[in-house]
């Protein structure tokens, strides 16, 4: 797409007009970046439909496991690979380097593309708390109940806070200003969430851990899958408004859909899943980085001795030595390939590529037209900022700043973690957009055919009710980052998914490790499959 100049915060010719004169004053113009990662390679994989009609491989690469994909998946494969002594190994990148983990620099100043915290992973996602020592941020105990961590990653306060009747107020579920029944049922809410967080099945495992593949199988409990999340809540007479905004909210921000496209299995996970502690911070605490997740997934790169290439994987299919892939890098929007041989491949992307690329998919027991998750688009869009807007005084800035009822999910602020005497000059604030009040695939549409300005209009929508148009003024410069298949979406039904259970059970030439084989995108899930790949390639 041409990159071009245009205004930013008008929101239109509609919002022209109503904002008057002064709205005139308040316009400034840039010339945004808007990024489409993956959607040239692709575009390229969907319109492939003969892959002997590409160039012949420049080259052709022999090593003992190739692994597909460098997302948190991928390179948690790669990280356990070398630290259990396989150095034999190479990683492709896929159309984007570190998947959802990327990053972006704006005039210096890190800011997510995607992923942008972890909570505090408890004792059951042992994997993770693994990963966080050996890359020096869980500094001593990992084994504990309650490890410690370096300081410099554990969130900082103010944490979060949410405009509420055009007041801010600490913590992301309204209470001030909400009528006392509805504070009740809050309450009860929560209460209901503390008790089957402790319950366990019939097997005696827990009814909801992270990694999901541990929670209890108990059928009584994973009926629930049945129904979306919004019925539960009816069905035990939750009625308060502000929790059933709240509920919606949360399903939004971690599975890409609201509480009634969601099981209630899966937003119950949310809420009874995590419950991570630290020596040295409050229970369920979070790590965040002015990059988002990124620097976990340097650091795994790092550690895994960056044998990384790029590239993007066009087919893998079995051989009578293992595997084979035929990888292509698209340069100046042409194909250049080449080959790799190897005993194993770990097929670390996401299902609907892994449908394109692996041949003959259906003999793993997994059928894409059956068996594809729903995958939820995403606007993330980095705002580099001089100066902080001027706020208003209930509530200070927080790390996480939430609109209740926004078109978005919010915004965070990349330097909140940094310790300073005064302000820094610049910032970036950063807005997360889901487009679930769309079904995906129109808002898949929508992402491609929109006009830049109206992209800006809903990046922006957030940030404008909370500053007014005055915060254009301020803005040096745009980033927007659109995902069209940002992540699987747990919709009812999907822990009966029979595609999902035969890929998470494949041990042969060609492994898989992705989030998807969860049903949902989260660093822990994603980890929990590639260490579980990498562990079968190397037995």
């Amino acid at each position: 797409m041409d990159r071009r100049s245009f205004l930013l915060g008008a929101g239109g010719a509609g919002m022209l007009a109503a904002a008057g004169a002064a709205g005139y004053r308040r316009w400034q113009e840039i010339t945004p970046d808007i990024r489409k990662p993956g959607r040239a390679e692709g575009h390229f994989l969907r319109d492939l439909h003969d892959r002997h009609a590409l160039p012949p491989p420049s080259a052709q690469i022999d090593t003992d496991i190739v692994i597909l994909g460098s997302g948190i998946a991928g390179l948690t494969a790669a990280w356990k690979l070398q630290k259990e002594g396989k150095r034999d190994f190479l990683v492709i990148d896929g159309p984007e380097a570190y998947g959802n983990a990327a990053s972006a620099s704006l005039d210096g100043y890190a800011c997510p593309t995607g992923a942008h915290y972890l909570p505090l992973p408890s004792t059951d996602a042992f994997h993770v708390r693994e990963i966080l020592h050996d890359l020096g941020i869980l500094l001593r105990n990992p084994a504990a109940a309650k490890p410690y961590y370096d300081e410099r990653f554990l969130l900082h306060e103010p944490q979060e806070r949410i405009l509420f009747q055009d007041r801010w107020q600490e913590g992301v579920l309204p209470k001030e200003g909400v009528p006392a029944w509805e504070l009740e049922e809050q309450q009860r809410f929560h209460a209901e969430m503390e008790r089957i967080h402790a319950l366990r099945g019939a097997e005696g495992r827990r009814l909801f851990i992270l990694p999901s593949a541990l929670s209890s199988h108990d059928p009584a409990w994973r009926a629930l899958d049945g129904i979306s999340f919004r019925t539960w809540l009816e069905q035990n007479r939750f009625r308060a408004p502000t929790l059933h905004w709240y509920a919606d909210y949360c399903c939004r921000d971690d599975y890409g859909a609201g509480y009634d496209k969601v099981s209630a299995w899966a937003g119950l996970h949310y809420f009874c899943s995590r419950g991570g502690q630290a020596e040295n911070a409050a229970d369920g605490a979070w790590l965040t980085w002015p990059g988002g997740l990124a620097p976990l997934a340097t650091g795994l790169d790092r550690a895994a001795g960056a044998r990384r290439r790029t590239g993007t994987a066009v087919s893998l299919e079995k051989t009578a030595r293992g595997v084979q892939a035929l990888c292509v890098e698209l340069k100046n929007g042409r194909p250049h390939s080449y080959l790799i041989r190897a005993r194993k491949a770990i097929c670390a992307m996401p299902l609907f590529v892994a449908a394109r690329v692996v041949q003959n998919m259906s003999s793993y027991g997994f059928d894409p037209a059956r068996h594809l998750p729903s995958y939820a688009p995403w606007l993330v869009a980095n705002f580099l900022v001089k100066g902080f807007p001027q706020e208003l005084p209930q509530a200070p800035l927080s790390w996480d700043n939430v609109v209740y009822g926004g078109k978005g999910l919010g915004y965070v602020v990349s330097t909140h973690q940094d310790v300073r005497v005064t302000p820094p000059q610049k910032t970036v604030l950063t807005a997360y957009i889901d487009l679930s009040a769309q079904e995906p695939q129109a808002a898949r549409r929508w992402l491609q055919d929109a006009h830049p300005q109206d992209l800006l209009a809903l990046a922006m929508s957030d940030l404008t009710a909370a500053y007014g148009k005055r915060f254009a003024g301020q803005v040096e410069r745009a980033d927007l980052t659109l995902r069209a298949h940002a992540m699987a979406t747990p919709r009812p039904g999907f822990l009966a998914n029979a595609g999902l259970q035969a890929l998470r059970a494949a041990d042969g030439a060609i492994l898989f490790a992705h989030a998807d084989l969860s049903g949902f995108s989260l660093f822990e899930e994603a980890s929990w499959w590639g260490y579980q790949a990498a562990l079968r390639a190397l037995a």
